[in-house]
């Protein structure tokens, strides 16, 4: 069992159609080995750090994933807090953003999308699969047709590597769903980095978290859904059996049922909305948390 190492304790208890594009994965993503087997082959190397930046949004999701040598973006957030991502791009020597994922289109994921491609340039876009008509999804089709990309939308598991980390983007499985249409259609991402695995499950609900029961265990889970209440949360925890935990959203909105079955399962739990910015560091065998809070502490 890998060293658990935390510096913070738990906090609490393309317009329409026309704007993307499906690509079919083989034509983007190489074949990979299996996660056991790439684990066990980068165990062996040295491993650069891996620093995974969960940003204070409100009740929203900005993630910016950082390797030796490359960025990643996973949901930027609502409009206008597109400039925080920027910020911390800036300070930490981005000119190039290698790959920006958007789990799904609502406005708390991609509203801030716009800004930062405005700002930089961005590789690649993965985007789930399905159309909105948002001025939000409009005003993203609008600013990658400025930057002349279309967006990746993969129907099959894709996977890439950049430096020693190696992600896996797994897209929603069903046609349709009873409820939470748009939540269920998320891009849940797999990230392998050495003895770490992180996992990044957008606005999952339910039925969706029923579709990657088996995904496997894993270090770090971005608890899905910014914390609500979902029913099989408990059996999907015990499934993936994370160390750590990190809550999107805002304070007033913690759900304290998702807390208590977070700390009862004793996974180190932290809440953008009350810890600030969250940042996780992998050295590819532990893990280590600070917070905006508890740099100020």
């Amino acid at each position: 069992m890998k060293k658990r190492i935390p510096l913070a304790a738990a906090s609490l208890a393309l317009l329409l159609t026309g704007c993307g594009q499906t690509a079919s994965p083989a034509s983007t993503a190489e074949t990979q080995p299996s996660a056991s087997a790439e684990t066990s082959a980068q165990a062996e190397e040295t491993a650069s750090p891996l620093t995974v930046t969960f940003l204070k949004v409100g009740k929203a999701d900005g993630i910016v994933l950082q390797t030796a040598n490359h960025t990643v973006i996973i949901d930027c957030g609502e409009t206008g807090d597109g400039s925080r991502i920027n910020a911390l791009l800036s300070e930490s020597g981005v000119t190039t953003i290698d790959c920006m994922i958007l789990t799904h289109f609502d406005q708390d994921h991609i509203g801030g999308a716009p800004e930062v491609l405005e700002n930089y340039p961005v590789q690649q876009v993965i985007a789930a699969d399905y159309t909105e008509s948002g001025k939000e999804y409009k005003a993203l089709c609008k600013a990658l047709e400025a930057q002349q990309l279309t967006m990746q939308q993969p129907t099959e598991e894709m996977t890439f590597t950049l430096d020693d980390c190696t992600f896996t983007v797994y897209p929603h499985k069903a046609e349709d769903y009873k409820n939470g249409y748009d939540n269920n259609c998320s891009l849940v991402t797999r990230l392998v980095h050495h003895d770490n695995v992180l996992l990044f499950t957008g606005d999952a609900m339910e039925e969706r978290l029923d579709e990657i029961m088996d995904i496997g265990d894993c270090d770090l889970l971005k608890v899905p859904y910014h914390g609500r209440e979902l029913k099989n949360m408990e059996s999907f925890l015990d499934a993936v059996t994370p160390e750590y935990a990190v809550i999107c959203t805002s304070k007033p909105e913690v759900e304290d049922v998702t807390v208590s079955q977070l700390e009862s399962r004793s996974i180190a739990t932290y809440v953008t909305g009350i810890d600030g910015n969250i940042t996780a560091v992998s050295d590819g065998e532990t893990i280590t948390v600070e917070t905006t809070k508890s740099k100020k502490s």
